[in-house]
This record gives structure tokens, sequence and C-alpha cells, in this order.
């Protein structure tokens, strides 16, 4: 598997972790938070905008898991969530899967994934199995 980009803005309380190949587009961050996460910007992610305690609030709401954020104090370190494995279809958008996955892809090669995962369901995803916004592009229905 390629290497995948990940970036990260940091204050002295919190680092925000966006890995762009994961997202998928909600807009939830930006219309929840403008003054922190304003795609026309750069750095679209401006951490003065707001309080640590509202960025990971937002953040947590993030339906992709392209943004997550440990706090400086503690150490980085994979976030496995407990529980049991949540699925839940979005109105004409991707399916998310909640919890610890293992996704192999045609080649044999195995990702971890935790939290959240957004699955493809349009088929023009360019970054399958993974959803990367295109059903709003084309206007996906289902």
């Amino acid at each position: 598997m390629e290497n995948q980009i990940t970036k990260k803005y940091t204050n002295e309380e919190v680092t925000v972790v966006w890995q762009p190949h994961m997202c998928i587009h909600s807009a939830i961050c930006f219309k929840g938070l403008p003054l922190v996460f304003n795609p026309r910007k750069r750095p679209w992610v401006t951490l003065e905008g707001g309080t640590t305690e509202a960025i990971v609030e937002q953040i947590k709401k993030c339906p992709s898991g392209a943004l997550s954020y440990y706090m400086n104090d503690e150490v980085e370190e994979s976030a496995e969530i407990e529980g049991n494995t949540v699925i839940e279809m979005l109105p004409n958008g991707p399916l998310l899967v909640y919890g610890n996955l293992t996704v192999k892809d045609t080649q044999g090669n195995e990702s971890k994934k935790s939290k959240v995962t957004a699955f493809c369901r349009c088929g023009q995803s360019g970054n399958k199995p993974y959803c990367d916004g295109s059903h709003i592009t084309s206007k996906f229905e289902g």
C-alpha cells in the first residue's frame, strides 16, 4: 500500500491529525467550527480559532475518522475502541462502520482501522473500498 499523507496541527494542549485520504467531505468540521476548520484557507486548520474543548468535540463528530486528535500530554497511540461493531448507512452516502476492523485489499494487504471507517456505496470512489466523497458529485441516491 502506498504511503498516505497525514498532517498534524498542534497547540499547547491538543494535536489534530488529518488524513485527507479518509475524508468523505461531509463538511461537518467547518460547518460546526468554521474559525478552526476552513477549507478556503491555508493551512485549513487553525487551532487558535477555538478552545481545545470545542475542537475535540467537533473532531468527535467527524464521520470518516479523517480528523482525529490526541492530547499533547499523552502518548500518541492507536485509538482502539471497546464495544460492539455498529454499521450505519448514511442516506445517499457511505456505509459507516464503527469499531475495530481489519480491512484486507485485493493484494492481501491488511489495514487496521478503529473508531469510524467510511466505505463507498456509490462505486465512484477513487480510494475504494473507502469513501472519498464522490457520492456528492455523482449525485448518488441510495
